[in-house]
Order: structure tokens, then C-alpha cells, then sequence
């Protein structure tokens, strides 16, 4: 593929950072240009389907042989011991961490239009994979919610005993948003996109995703097939949405057999597709 012509550089700083903006909305919209974005594709729907069918069936196998048991032998809620718990539950919050991730972005595109050369191009490859992140998350938590209004399923002991098919449809309400667990969905979101764009980091992202959906059992906010559900969702999503940027060039590359791979820093050889491609290595 031939490189793009940069765009101009404007002379004011201003300028300078709505052209970067410009250039890095227009990007994630434009058409797909990669040459083997079906055969990932085809990957990425049979890991999909492989995912569903597992994690699916555990979840309904949840819902039935343990969910009951499961939230009885919990602490009750408000205990003065778990005051820990709910601080580390906190990490968790999709308001959290898309807040922290929308600061960061906000900060590379304030920062880039004061460099130029290699270190605008390090930034801006690091602004691609902020951006990856972010709606990563975001599309993750949208299905969440969707899917927590059609199903309406309630929080332990709603109704005052443990019972797991409590379901009041399209409710809306709190008590009945228990399926999927919201905090479960934003942390296995963000630990596959993490590891994803920095596959070092994975272990490390596995253990925090696993953690925060362990205290939402602990503080009996969900049942375990909730937060089953809710890696379920977040990890789609972020499947899903690291498909979209390989498709599009976007910090990731695709092999022939359809494996996406995270790019690594731009290269000199790169330097001038990047100079006029914003939030993107």
C-alpha cells in the first residue's frame, strides 16, 4: 500500500491539535484496508463461538448447581471487616476506568501537537493504543447494560431469600441488574485489551480481572454466573473492537493465518505515514 501524503502542518498550536484530532476521528471511521482482515475475520468469529459455547454453558451450569449455594455462604452485607474489599472493588468501576483512560488520551492529544519527528510519532502510537482501550471498555459496558435491561435478573437475596432466577424484565431498576456483573465486564475488557496491545502485562491484567470480579461475590453484589457472564462480554468486546483497528491499520497486524498481533513502536521507515496519521504507529 502506498504511503498517504501527510497533511499539512499548521503553524499554530491550535491548528495543529484540530488536525490531529481530525485526522485520528477519521481514521477509526474510514473504510478497512487490510488485505487479510478476513481471514481474521474468520478467526476471531470461531474464537467468539468457541468462547460462547464454554463460557455459556458454565454459566448456565452456575445458574442452576451453585449460584444459591454460592451467595448463602458469603459474609452479609455491610460487614465492618469488608471495608477492604469494597475499596478494591472500586478499581473495577467503568466510570473509573474510562475516566482514567479518557485523562490519559486527553493528555497525548494536548501533548502531540507540541512534538514533532519520532517522539510525535512515539506519541501518537501510544495515543492508538489509549484509544483502543478506551473503547474497548466502552463498547463492552454499552452491551453490558443492554444486556442487564433485557435481562433483569436480581441481585442476591432481592425478594429476601436466594433465589437465582429472580427476573423482572426490562426492569431497569438496580436490584434487578445483576446479569452481567458491570464491574466484571469492565475489568476482563480492559485485561484483554491490555494484554492484547502489551502481552507482557497478561498475567498480571488476568489476576486484577479476576480479583475485582471475586469481590463483587464477596460483597454479594452479583452471583458467580454473573461474573462468569460478565468476563464472557468484556472479552468479546474487546475481541471485537481489536478487529476493528486491525482491519483499519490501527496498531495492530495481521498474519496470514488471520492472528492479530500488536505492532511495535513506529519506525523511522514509518515516521512520515505517521506525521499525518494521528493516534496511529
Amino acid at each position: 500500500m502506498p504511503p498517504r501524503p501527510s497533511s499539512p502542518d499548521p503553524a499554530n498550536y491550535f491548528g495543529r491539535l484540530l488536525t490531529l484530532t481530525w485526522l485520528s476521528f477519521a481514521q477509526l471511521v474510514r473504510t478497512p484496508s487490510h488485505s487479510r482482515r478476513a481471514e481474521a475475520a474468520r478467526r476471531s468469529a470461531r474464537h467468539v463461538l468457541l468462547l460462547v459455547a464454554i463460557v455459556g454453558a458454565a454459566t448456565v451450569a452456575l445458574m442452576y448447581a451453585f449460584d444459591a449455594q454460592e451467595i448463602g455462604m458469603m459474609p452479609l452485607r455491610g460487614t465492618p471487616g469488608l471495608w477492604w474489599v469494597r475499596r478494591l472493588t472500586d478499581f473495577g468501576k467503568d466510570e473509573y476506568v474510562l475516566s482514567a483512560l479518557a485523562i490519559l488520551l486527553i493528555a497525548v492529544a494536548l501533548a502531540a501537537p507540541m512534538l514533532r519527528g519520532m517522539s510525535r510519532a512515539t506519541l501518537l502510537g501510544l495515543g492508538a493504543r489509549l484509544q483502543y482501550l478506551f473503547l474497548s471498555v466502552a463498547l463492552s459496558v454499552a452491551a453490558g447494560e443492554l444486556i442487564k435491561w433485557i435481562v433483569g435478573r436480581g441481585r442476591p437475596f432481592v425478594g429476601g431469600k436466594a433465589n437465582a432466577f429472580n427476573f423482572s424484565h426490562f426492569a431497569g431498576t438496580e436490584a434487578y441488574s445483576s446479569f452481567p456483573s458491570g464491574h466484571s465486564v469492565t475489568a476482563f475488557a480492559l485485561a484483554f485489551a491490555v494484554s492484547a496491545v502489551w502481552p507482557q502485562a497478561r498475567v498480571a491484567m488476568l489476576l486484577y480481572a479476576i480479583m475485582i470480579a471475586a469481590t463483587r461475590l464477596v460483597l454479594l453484589a452479583h452471583h458467580p454466573s454473573d461474573v462468569v457472564a460478565g468476563a464472557l462480554v468484556g472479552t468479546i468486546g474487546a475481541m471485537a473492537v481489536r478487529y476493528w483497528f486491525a482491519a483499519r491499520r490501527l496498531g495492530f497486524a495481521i498474519h496470514r493465518d488471520g492472528t492479530i498481533m500488536p505492532l511495535s513502536g513506529p519506525s523511522p521507515g514509518r515516521l512520515k505515514r505517521v506525521a499525518g496519521s494521528p493516534f496511529a504507529p
